[in-house]
């Protein structure tokens, strides 16, 4: 399998006195280093701009974190696993895997972003802000930018396999994986969706949530990882019933009702896996 993550908007910074970035070290380092390249020297440079925090798309309020991108060459690192945060982080327990589980997912799951393309989550980055859907002078729109690049990186590596797509539309833009022809993969997003008074709505918080339970589920069960749409299946009931996460607000659990595969409505579309949570 390869699981496909977004970023995390917040990102925690590397220790004092951690290494820097090891270009050649990351992930894809063949197909990728010289774009990673362009992109912190594009972004080094937009970022001491006064209008930095507008073509970055970001609040006034983060300016500090902007001015962090100038120095991303030899800022402090540390394994993207503990860089990236948030309710999808912190669901799935990336930094907390077993090691088993640790290196299934160094094998198996792909954070996808703005400046590094695509990570492991063992791959040691620095924290930097800088999101898929800017239009970043000197490189251009990065989703069409790293488009070339992530498909020399990626399409061998998905080819053959199921692709669990847990990417939001501005990350999916950057790579979608061939679903025809030599290089095919199972591609399968993943619809989170609430019961209540039997009907269902998709749902944004929860959606985030529940989708790093499953990342955490699949990357921790027994058995080997599944290399079909069908295998996915099966591996995400095995969550049917159980709770997986607690309201905002409310403090009350939900738990996992079904899972159930949609057919893609189009050739070279995906599939879907739909998550039922009540």
């Amino acid at each position: 399998m390869l699981i496909c993550l977004p970023p995390s908007e917040g990102k925690t910074p590397a220790p004092a006195g951690a290494a820097p970035v090891d270009l050649e070290g990351l992930t894809g380092a063949q197909q990728l280093t010289a774009q990673r390249l362009a992109v912190l020297d594009a972004l080094a440079a937009v970022s001491v701009r006064p209008d930095a925090t507008e073509i970055l798309g970001v609040g006034a309020s983060l300016g500090a974190e902007v001015a962090r991108n100038t120095e991303l060459k030899d800022a402090p690192t540390a394994p993207a696993a503990h860089v990236y945060t948030g309710v999808l982080y912190a669901a799935a327990g990336l930094a907390e895997l077993p090691a088993d589980a640790a290196r299934r997912a160094a094998d198996d799951v792909r954070v996808f972003s703005g400046l590094w393309g695509a990570v492991s989550p063992a791959d040691r980055i620095p924290a930097y802000r800088l999101s898929m859907g800017v239009d970043l002078p000197g490189v251009g729109k990065l989703a069409t930018a790293w488009r070339p690049h992530l498909a020399a990186a990626l399409d061998a590596r998905a080819a053959g396999d199921v692709v669990v797509d847990c990417r939001s539309a501005a990350y999916l833009a950057a790579w979608k994986p061939a679903t025809t022809g030599d290089a095919a993969a199972d591609w399968v997003t993943v619809r989170v969706v609430r019961e209540t008074d039997g009907k269902r709505a998709v749902v944004s918080h929860n959606a985030k949530h529940t989708r790093g339970v499953l990342t955490g589920h699949l990357l921790r069960r027994s058995g080997p990882a599944p290399t079909s749409a069908a295998e996915l299946l099966d591996a995400a009931r095995e969550l049917d019933g159980q709770v997986i996460g607690t309201e905002v607000g409310t403090g009350l659990s939900y738990r996992m009702v079904e899972a159930t595969l949609h057919d893609a409505a189009t050739r070279r579309g995906p599939s879907t896996l739909e998550v039922v949570i009540a």
